[in-house]
This record gives C-alpha cells, sequence and structure tokens, in this order.
C-alpha cells in the first residue's frame, strides 16, 4: 500500500466508495469486506489505530442503525405502539453500519498510507484535466498542501491559548451549552488573529522567493505508474466485477 502510486490510491479509493454502495446484498458486501481486509493487511498499520478512527463516528454508525431498524418489512419481531422492528428492518440496520464503516476503513487506509504532500500532489496531476476549463489546478493543490500543513500548528496554537485563559481564570468547561460557547469567545479571537498573522508572514515569505504559481514549476518527485499498481487495478476490478454478478444473481438485502 505505501508503495503504490498515490493517483492509483486516491482513484481505488473512489471506486471502493461507490462499489460500497453498489453492494446490495451480504453476499457483495463480502466481497468489499475481503477488499478491505487485504487493504489493511498490505498497509502494516496496526489494526487498533483503524478502531481509533472509527470512534469519532460511532455515534452517526449507532444513530443511523437505530432509523433503520424501523424502516423494513417481512415478520415482525418487536412492536410498541407505533414503532415496529420487523426481520427486514433489523437487516437495513446491519447492512447500513457495515457501509459507513467501510468507508471510514477505506478512507483511513488511504491517509495512514499516503502523506499529505502524496495526496495533494496526486489531486493536483488527476485534476489537470480541468486546466482546459480554465480552473487553477495548482493554486487549489497548493492551498490544500498549505491547510494539512497548519493543521497540526493551529490545533497546538489553540491548546496554548485555552491553557493561558486557564490560567487567567477562565473557566472553560462549565455551565450550559450557551455558557461554553460563550467561553470560547476569548479562544477563537486571539486564534483567528494569529492565523491571519501567520497567512501574512506566508504570503510575504513566498513573495520573497519569487513564487508565481504552477507554470514552468517542475516536481521534486515524480510519480511512476508501475507493476504493483497495474497489479492493483487489475485486483480490484476483478473484485468490483464479482459484486456486479451478485448484484445480478442474488436477492438485495436492503428491503
Amino acid at each position: 500500500m505505501h508503495r503504490l502510486d498515490p493517483r492509483v490510491k486516491i482513484s481505488l479509493t473512489f471506486l471502493y466508495i461507490i462499489f460500497v454502495f453498489v453492494a446490495s446484498n451480504y453476499q457483495g458486501i463480502a466481497v468489499i469486506a475481503l477488499l478491505l481486509s487485504a487493504v489493511i493487511m498490505s498497509s502494516g498499520i496496526p489494526f487498533s489505530q483503524y478502531l481509533k478512527s472509527l470512534k469519532a463516528i460511532l455515534f452517526i454508525v449507532a444513530f443511523t442503525s437505530v432509523l433503520n431498524l424501523f424502516y423494513g418489512s417481512g415478520k415482525v419481531v418487536w412492536q410498541f405502539k407505533f414503532m415496529t422492528i420487523t426481520e427486514g428492518g433489523i437487516s437495513n440496520a446491519v447492512f447500513v453500519a457495515i457501509r459507513i464503516v467501510s468507508l471510514i476503513l477505506f478512507s483511513s487506509a488511504l491517509t495512514f498510507t499516503t502523506s499529505p504532500t502524496q495526496l495533494t500532489d496526486a489531486m493536483e496531476r488527476l485534476m489537470k484535466p480541468l486546466k482546459l476549463f480554465h480552473v487553477k489546478v495548482h493554486e487549489i493543490a497548493m492551498m490544500m498542501t498549505i491547510a494539512l500543513r497548519f493543521i497540526p500548528t493551529l490545533l497546538e496554537e489553540t491548546d496554548k491559548i485555552m491553557n493561558a485563559q486557564k490560567a487567567r481564570g477562565a473557566d472553560l468547561e462549565s455551565g450550559g451549552i450557551t455558557q461554553r460557547i460563550k467561553s470560547l469567545i476569548p479562544i477563537l479571537i486571539p486564534l483567528f488573529i494569529s492565523s491571519f498573522r501567520r497567512a501574512s508572514d506566508l504570503a510575504m515569505a513566498m513573495e520573497c522567493r519569487c513564487y508565481h504559481g504552477g507554470e514552468g514549476r517542475t516536481k521534486m518527485k515524480r510519480l511512476r505508474i508501475t507493476g504493483l499498481d497495474i497489479w492493483a487495478v487489475a485486483f480490484s476490478a476483478c473484485l468490483c466485477c464479482c459484486v456486479i454478478i451478485f448484484k445480478v444473481r442474488f436477492p438485495a438485502a436492503l428491503r
């Protein structure tokens, strides 16, 4: 996974996401799970890291699954007044939860095995045809690179400002929602001022180095398609064909 061309990884990730929704039965989702297992194993990243990436969306998975419990047909399993849970509803809830988890794990595999610089460079190469429509592809990629680069810096700056406000006696954790929102104002204002100051310094530094956009610029690392990329595309294409065949031959799980 680490040695794959980032353009191939981004393209295959989008393809996987599409086929997660194309798979409409458990046979198809089993093929997706097989592909996901191969991706996770070949990434060399501990599975605990993937589980950490799921923590942020556990509430969304649970909430969506509970909603789908009440939409479905078939034999009634539980009923209370106007609420009814059927076998079809349970199948829908399980299937939707598997889909969401698969999406997050595929996306995590991409970000775990590709650096931000490689991602933005690959996005620039993939968006190159948009130059025919006068889209400033290089500038968009540069903005993405800078944004990703300064996320850790802004998080560190936020932590420093919060500690400074707490040292001055600010209460940031107690009170209701309204009070907590008001307590964020002394944090957001210095953070915005610091962000604009950094942006101004960066713009001045780029002008001093005669930066004038992407016209005529070369790359330090050239992206090349290798045999490993071709094998990855062929393997993914075979599994996607299996998903389509299962979709045609077997009934849908969502009902």
